[in-house]
């Protein structure tokens, strides 16, 4: 059974407390933060105060992923606002070991997204240091987009390695992900479903986690 991640970008910002409430009450597991800076992608989300009021309510995970550059400056801050895991792109890492070791000795998971167009071979060297893999299914930036079909062999490519080397890294897919489309995307070895619009575009979002949890 797949981890349900609700994307707060979708959720109602002037009800923001209410919609804590429902992911609280629901059977979601975590709670994911979309962070961009305006320079990675070309969107302005939100950054520590927002995360730091929905740490003091939010009694899930809180899977926080980084759509900025430099990651590694303001690790530290995302940490103290209330992050439990911490995604860096590794579009964005130079030296992405050293990003990675430096989120885990800060008390965090440390999680890598990857682009569409990045082949996820890119990060099998470090494989064995991250927690939760964020594929992107979507370009990164806004929500509501249509999920990339090519996204599924690079799931299944993925998970054969993951398998093989017996790690325990989770896949987690990020972008386009539907009622629709989710029972093939757990299929081809997906662990987590962020579900953004899915979610929060419905006249009951509660029961719309509960038939992804259902898959």
């Amino acid at each position: 059974m797949a981890l349900i991640a609700p994307s707060i970008l979708s959720a109602n910002f002037l009800k923001l407390s209410d919609d804590i409430h429902m992911i609280n009450e629901s059977q979601a597991d975590w709670f994911h933060l979309d962070v961009m800076d305006g320079r990675f992608v070309p969107n302005i989300s939100f950054g520590f105060p927002v995360i730091a009021a929905i740490k003091k309510e939010a009694r899930k995970t809180l899977d926080v992923h980084l759509m900025i550059e430099e990651p590694g400056k303001y690790a530290e801050e995302f940490k103290n606002a209330g992050a439990d895991i911490l995604s860096v792109h590794i579009e964005a890492c130079s030296h992405l070991h050293r990003n990675l070791q430096q989120i885990k000795s800060l008390g965090m998971q440390a999680g890598v997204a990857i682009n569409p167009h990045t082949p996820v071979q890119n990060m099998f060297d470090v494989l064995h240091d991250i927690d939760v893999v964020c594929m992107m299914s979507v370009n990164p930036g806004f929500g509501g987009q249509k999920f990339i079909a090519h996204t599924i062999e690079k799931i299944k490519t993925l998970k054969a390695e993951i398998v093989r080397r017996g790690l325990s890294t989770l896949i987690e897919i990020d972008g386009g992900v539907t009622l629709e489309n989710a029972s093939s995307i757990i299929a081809a070895g997906a662990d987590v479903l962020v579900a953004g619009n899915t979610v929060f575009s419905t006249s009951d979002p509660s029961d719309t986690i509960a038939k992804l949890k259902g898959m």
